[in-house]
C-alpha cells in the first residue's frame, strides 16, 4: 500500500513536470544520468582543487580559504561547483532509490543493479563527509569530533578516537595526507561500484540531455556566484565550535546523533542498509515467464541481441544450422518484456503459417496469440459506416489502459510492452480493413522497460529494423505517450485523431484498404 502510494506520488510529479520540460528534459525521469553528471563534476572541479592543496597543518586552511577569497573567478568558483555538485549528487541519489523502490524495480531481473547500488550510498556518504574535514575550519572541527564519537560507539578501536580532537598539538600533517587518500580513493571505489551498477543494463543513459547539463550546470554556476561556498574560521581544538552552516545533505547525521544517541544512530543506518539489501529476497509476485528461442525459427540475425534492454539475450552457434548464429536467453537477466519479440524479423502477420511460430517469442503472449485476436476483432467490425473511422489501437501493459476505448468500431489490445509491437502489425491492420492505427505507450523517458517505446517509434519511423514499410501511409498512423493515470490523455488524442480521418474524408473519399495478400 505505501509502495503503491509513493508511485502514485512519482507519476503525478513527473507528468507535472512533463508539462513544463518534456520527457527528454524532466530532471525525475534521467535521475541516474545527473547522478553521474554531478559525479563528472566533482571529478573535474576535485582535481583543480587537489592541485592547489597544500595537505600541511599550517597550509591546509590557508591553501583552501585563498581559492574562495583571492582566486574567487577560478578556484572559489570550482570549490563552489564542487560543494553543490556534491549536494546534488547526494539528493538525485536517494530519489533515485526511492523512486525505484517505488516502482517495485529491486527484485527479479533488477536484483544485481540493486543489491550493488546500496553500497554506493555508503561509499558517498564517507567521501563527502571526509571532503568537509579536508578544510579544516570549524565545521570540519564539529564533524570530525562528532565523527569520531560516533565510531568510538563501535568496538573497533582499541582507545577512543576522539581524543585525538582533544588538544591543538594532537593532528599533524600526516592526518591530512590520510584524509586526502580517502577523498581521493573512495570515490575512486564509487566509480567501481557505479560500473558494476549498470554493467547488465544495455545503452546507459551516462549524461542527461544538453539541455538538462546546462540548466544544471547554470543553476550551479548561479549559486557558486550568489553564495559562494567559503570556509569558517580556522579550526582551534581549544575551542568548541558554534554557530556553523550545517550542510544538511552531507552532514545531517551529527544533529541526528545529537537528538538521540550513538545507538540509535548505528541501528537505524545498519537497518536501514539490511533493510535494502533483504528488499530483494522478501516475497513478491510470481516471475512472469522468459522469453522463447524456437531454433527452427531463429536466423541468427542477432537484432533481439541488440534491441535488448537488458543484456538477456546473446548470441551462440546455432546447433542445427553451420555457420549461423541462435539467441541464447538468460533467464536471470530477462524482463520479460517482448522487446525481443517485436525486433525478430519472423514475427510478422503475412506469413501464411496456421500458427505463427517465431524465432523468439513470449510464452505468455505469443504473436500468433496476437494476430488472432486482432484478425477476431477485425472480423466482428462488419460492413464500414459511411464516415466513421475504425481505429486500432496498440498499447502497453505498463501505460496508459488501453482496454476502456475498446468499442465497436475500435479494437484495442495491449501488450506486455508497446516495444513488442512488430511493425507488419499496423500494416496487416490496415491491410484488414482498418482506418487507422493508434500505437501508446510510456511518456519519454519513463518506459518501464528502458527502450520499448523509443524502439517502437524509431521502427515505426523507419529509422530501426524491423521498420515499418515505406508503403504505409503514415497519416493513418497516431504514436502517442501515455503512462499510468493518463487515460484521459489518450482517449482524447483517439478521438481527435478519428476526427482527423473522417474530416479528411469530408472532402475526399474514403481510403480503401490495402489489398490483403501475404508475402
Amino acid at each position: 500500500m505505501l509502495r503503491g502510494n509513493a508511485q502514485t506520488l512519482f507519476d503525478s510529479i513527473e507528468n507535472f513536470f512533463d508539462g513544463y520540460f518534456g520527457g527528454a528534459d524532466n530532471p525525475l525521469r534521467h535521475l541516474g544520468a545527473l547522478g553521474l553528471y554531478f559525479l563528472w563534476i566533482l571529478v573535474a572541479s576535485g582535481l583543480y582543487l587537489y592541485t592547489v592543496l597544500d595537505t600541511s597543518i599550517d597550509g591546509v586552511y590557508s591553501s583552501i580559504d585563498y581559492l574562495s577569497r583571492e582566486q574567487w573567478y577560478l578556484g572559489g568558483i570550482l570549490r563552489s561547483l564542487h560543494r553543490y555538485a556534491a549536494d546534488a549528487f547526494v539528493l538525485v541519489m536517494m530519489l533515485h532509490l526511492l523512486r525505484e523502490w517505488a516502482h517495485g524495480r529491486y527484485y527479479g531481473f533488477r536484483l544485481y543493479s540493486w543489491i550493488t547500488g546500496v553500497p554506493l550510498i555508503w561509499f558517498a556518504y564517507i567521501s563527502g563527509i571526509g571532503g568537509y574535514w579536508i578544510v579544516w575550519d570549524r565545521l570540519a572541527q564539529f564533524s570530525a569530533v562528532a565523527t569520531t564519537e560516533l565510531l568510538d560507539w563501535l568496538p573497533i578501536f582499541s582507545e577512543p578516537a576522539a581524543r585525538n580532537f582533544l588538544a591543538p598539538d594532537s593532528i599533524n600533517d600526516r592526518f591530512f595526507t590520510v584524509l586526502v587518500f580517502i577523498h581521493i580513493g573512495v570515490p575512486l571505489m564509487l566509480l567501481l561500484g557505479l560500473w558494476a551498477h549498470v554493467n547488465r543494463i544495455s545503452r546507459v543513459d551516462y549524461l542527461p540531455s544538453r539541455r538538462l547539463m546546462l540548466a544544471t550546470m547554470i543553476s550551479f554556476l548561479a549559486l557558486a556566484l550568489l553564495k559562494p561556498a567559503l570556509s569558517d574560521a580556522p579550526a582551534d581544538l581549544a575551542l568548541v565550535p558554534n554557530g556553523l552552516r550545517l550542510d544538511w545533505f552531507l552532514l545531517f547525521i551529527h544533529p541526528l546523533t545529537d537528538l538521540s544517541s550513538p545507538a540509535a544512530v548505528w541501528g537505524l543506518v545498519f537497518g536501514a542498509t539490511l533493510l535494502l539489501f533483504a528488499l530483494p529476497f522478501l516475497p513478491h509476485p510470481a516471475a512472469a515467464p522468459v522469453a522463447v528461442v524456437d531454433a527452427a525459427n531463429c536466423n541468427g540475425c542477432a537484432r533481439c541481441h541488440a534491441d535488448c534492454p537488458y543484456e538477456a539475450v546473446t548470441m551462440a552457434i546455432h546447433p542445427d544450422k553451420p555457420g549461423h548464429k541462435i539467441a541464447v536467453v538468460d533467464a536471470d537477466l530477462c524482463a520479460s518484456c517482448g522487446i525481443c519479440a517485436g525486433a525478430c524479423p519472423s514475427s510478422t502477420p503475412f506469413r501464411s503459417q496456421e500458427k505463427l511460430v517465431t524465432g523468439i517469442d513470449m510464452p505468455q503472449q505469443p504473436v500468433d496469440a496476437l494476430r488472432r485476436q486482432l484478425e477476431a476483432r477485425l472480423a466482428s467490425w462488419g460492413t464500414p459506416t459511411p464516415g466513421q473511422a475504425r481505429l486500432v489501437v496498440f498499447g502497453c501493459d505498463k501505460g496508459a489502459d488501453v482496454r476502456g476505448l475498446d468499442a465497436a468500431d475500435t479494437a484495442a489490445i495491449s501488450l506486455l510492452c508497446t516495444g513488442m509491437l512488430p511493425p507488419s502489425f499496423v500494416e496487416y491492420a490496415l491491410r484488414s480493413g482498418a482506418d487507422g492505427i493508434v500505437v501508446t505507450g510510456c511518456r519519454e523517458g519513463g518506459c518501464e522497460f528502458r527502450l520499448g517505446m523509443q524502439w517502437t517509434r524509431e521502427r515505426l519511423a523507419r529509422s530501426r529494423e524491423p521498420h515499418l514499410r515505406g508503403l504505409v501511409p503514415l497519416q493513418r498512423l497516431q504514436v502517442v505517450h501515455a503512462s499510468r493515470g493518463d487515460g484521459g490523455l489518450l482517449a482524447a488524442a483517439v478521438a481527435e485523431f478519428r476526427n482527423r480521418l473522417e474530416m479528411q474524408w469530408v472532402q475526399n473519399t474514403r481510403p480503401p484498404p490495402f489489398s490483403r495478400r501475404t508475402r
